[in-house]
């Protein structure tokens, strides 16, 4: 392990060919364990976590993308060690439910549609393909409830928080990382309450137009959904300790 002051790593997004053009946080990682300019899992770190702490570190805006560095091998939250350890599979889970329990559940509320909302909040924690199928059959019904939102075009108010709801469809800061995540051992039935329930918000057609209109309005979401995701990759990290 070589020694690089945190303190001076600004993490930034995507690749970079070597440490001067940028590091994101994994190649960061390994530069600062094994002085390689790669994205590549490290070595005795989970690919569960390296797949959505890249996510994580891409989507992330560029100031919230710093507090990252509490994952680096000198920082406060300790990666090595996970790999192998026979929880990916139950980080998976935590991953899944967090987009069904948390992420889907936050947009319908700002759609109007508590009801559904509160249906996915109450549901049990997703943590195999029987709850998995649960959760699937609500986020059919709150995809459905959503998508005839949107489409009430007539109706202003409905309009409105539909639109607001299918631009945060799209915003994808943390949905992305934990779907990665999930995707990398959850098996058809649990991709499959995901895309429902986080798809739930509205339709892509509407995304686009309503993009710039809601985004002041959102705000608050979009950061109470970034802490979110930050604190879960924390909790995915040990999560026989997390209840």
């Amino acid at each position: 392990m070589i020694s690089l002051d945190v303190a001076t790593i600004t993490l930034a997004k995507g690749q970079h060919e070597t440490c001067e053009d940028g590091m994101c946080l994994f190649e960061a990682y390994n530069q600062i364990t094994r002085r390689e300019q790669t994205d590549a899992c490290p070595p005795g770190v989970s690919p569960v976590l390296h797949i959505y702490g890249m996510r994580l570190n891409d989507v992330l805006p560029d100031d919230r993308r710093q507090e990252l560095k509490r994952y680096l091998p000198n920082g406060t939250d300790v990666l090595a060690g996970t790999a192998g350890d026979g929880l990916d599979g139950v980080r998976a889970w935590m991953a899944l439910d967090w987009l069904i329990r948390v992420y889907a559940p936050a947009w319908l509320d700002l759609a109007g549609l508590a009801g559904e909302a509160s249906a996915l909040r109450n549901l049990a924690p997703v943590t195999d393909s029987a709850t998995a199928e649960a959760a699937r059959l609500a986020g059919a019904a709150a995809r459905a409830a959503a998508w005839d939102a949107a489409g009430d075009a007539a109706g202003a108010a409905a309009g409105d928080a539909a639109r607001a709801a299918a631009w945060a469809a799209a915003w994808a800061a943390a949905r992305d990382a934990a779907w990665a995540a999930a995707w990398a051992a959850a098996g058809a039935a649990a991709r499959d309450a995901a895309w429902d329930a986080a798809g739930a918000a509205a339709g892509d057609a509407a995304r686009d137009a309503a993009r710039d209109a809601a985004r002041d309005a959102l705000a608050p979401i979009v950061t109470q959904l970034q802490d979110s995701a930050i604190i879960l990759l924390s909790a995915m990290i040990q999560p026989e300790t997390t209840t």
